[in-house]
């Protein structure tokens, strides 16, 4: 079993706009990593408070995600962090190692992780 890590921020606190990145997001991950979606055990989602307009996680049914374990909750407060945020850990059975996974930070996310989003 491996974990996959992964951000993206959202340009506005829409229904609309936090599934389609986070659809975009979870997709880059699937095809990065040449995930089958049966092998995703569960996924951790995390959104800033900022963002309250809808779960994260639907997304990941409408991409037919629907044997994995999903869970949203509300990121760390913290002064002067990255705003309009989505984070996912992904847990993926398989062969894939975890020094091969490619974990992927998209938009204004590429700022918390450039060492893992280099790869």
């Amino acid at each position: 079993m491996v974990s996959i890590r992964g951000a993206i921020t959202v340009d506005n606190n829409t229904k609309e706009d936090i599934l389609k990145e986070t659809k975009i997001l979870l997709k880059d991950i699937i095809n990065r990593n040449n995930i089958d979606k049966e092998h995703i055990i569960s996924i951790i989602f995390t959104a800033t408070k900022d963002l309250t307009a809808a779960y994260p996680a639907i997304s990941a049914r409408e991409l037919d995600i629907v044997q994995a374990s999903l869970l949203c909750v509300q990121e760390m407060n913290v002064d002067n962090s990255l705003q309009k945020c989505i984070r996912v850990m992904i847990y993926v059975e398989g062969d894939l190692l975890q020094k091969n996974v490619t974990h992927v930070y998209l938009k204004d996310a590429k700022a918390l992780r450039p060492d893992l989003s280099l790869k």
